[in-house]
């Protein structure tokens, strides 16, 4: 009896000696890891970037079949945000800033222990060097559950190596499947629509179409208007040289309204014309191609583009309705200019006391 008396005694001195060595261990850590992965940086960076495609690749969400998860109104760049409730583990990340293509600055609450998290992407050799590095300070539990996983390094590395190459595998599949296809000369029908029109860079298209589509949804829901199909951009000006473009997000309605003087979100309407019609399946950034296939088209088939506008894009399917890229389906329609056909020959005999009356032409215009 005494023995086990002994025996326990020691042990709970064991466990007392154990719990202060593992209290007064640093709780400050570093934990990077790094891998390349076969996508263009641009690619990549607009991947991570966005928090609906975390999912995808995120080690400790894809392996909960019951986590929940919450993201901001906006998922993309400065501001944006997610967290996820799991059987596991809880926690929340946010975007505090970034910087081009180049990298992203958050700050990640894993499970109680706060950390400040940076992506680097770099140019490489077969593709981009993505680096993601985490800094952050353990409270005790977190210093217990490093403790019997080999450490934070250890564990945590772990959970980055995964997910670097689940990154990896979801952007080798998702971001180079796609198809163009040119499905020839068709009719658009007129469309009221409102908008928001600026100068950009064309590089820049795809985050500030994430922060003004929804912009003129919301306005739409607030005064109850009702909607006529999916969100379309026209190009009016296309300047690839210099990566810029005068450009309209719309949003097609029901019927044609007239917005208050000042506001930044404005009606119009778009006449009906005839295009060259283009559908892109896959990821957006394989639009260049697709324009490409249709400059050949015109060219093939000794077409003149009209110079009204360059081209728009209607988003048929996209993030909305799938998270899988490899799903979008984007259309073009590229303008043509009308056929001009001559009046037919009428012979005029003029009244030599009758003077020829005047003509008055008029012509519809469009604001494009």
């Amino acid at each position: 009896m005494r023995i086990i008396k002994y025996l326990f005694l020691l042990l709970l001195l064991s466990l007392v000696a154990l719990t202060i060595f593992i209290a007064t261990q640093k709780g400050n850590f570093t934990v990077e890891s790094s891998k390349t992965i076969n996508s263009p940086k641009a690619t990549v960076f607009n991947y991570v970037n966005d928090y609906k495609n975390w999912e995808q690749f995120s080690s400790w969400i894809k392996t909960d079949a019951n986590i929940k998860l919450s993201y901001s109104p906006i998922t993309i760049g400065k501001g944006s945000s997610f967290s996820w409730d799991g059987a596991n583990n809880l926690g929340n990340i946010q975007t505090l800033y970034t910087k081009g293509n180049d990298s992203i600055v958050q700050k990640m609450n894993f499970d109680g222990s706060t950390t400040d998290a940076t992506w680097h992407f770099k140019d490489t050799l077969g593709g981009t060097k993505v680096t993601w590095k985490s800094k952050g300070k353990m409270d005790f539990l977190t210093k217990v559950n490093s403790f019997l996983n080999g450490g934070t390094q250890n564990s945590l590395t772990k959970v980055y190596d995964k997910c670097l190459a689940n990154l990896n595998k979801s952007l080798d599949f998702e971001t180079n499947t796609f198809e163009v296809k040119v499905n020839g000369v068709v009719k658009k029908l007129e469309t009221f629509y409102l908008r928001q029109s600026f100068t950009s860079k064309i590089s820049d298209i795809t985050r500030n179409a994430n922060v003004i589509f929804p912009k003129i949804l919301a306005f739409c829901e607030q005064n109850n208007i009702v909607l006529n199909g999916k969100p379309f951009i026209i190009y009016h000006k296309y300047d690839l040289t210099h990566d810029l473009t005068k450009v309209s997000f719309c949003i097609p309605i029901k019927e044609e309204i007239f917005t208050s003087a000042g506001s930044d979100i404005l009606s119009g309407k778009l006449v009906s014309f005839e295009a060259v019609k283009t559908t892109l399946k896959g990821n957006y950034t394989y639009k260049t191609k697709a324009l490409d296939k249709s400059t050949d088209y015109f060219t093939t088939n000794k077409l003149i583009a009209d110079s009204t506008f360059s081209h728009m894009e209607i988003f048929t399917v996209g993030k909305k309705e799938t998270k899988s890229p490899s799903k979008w389906v984007t259309e073009i329609y590229s303008p043509i200019k009308p056929k001009v056909i001559p009046a037919p020959y009428k012979r005029v005999i003029k009244d030599s006391l009758t003077p020829a009356p005047s003509t008055i032409k008029s012509e519809d215009q469009s604001e494009f």
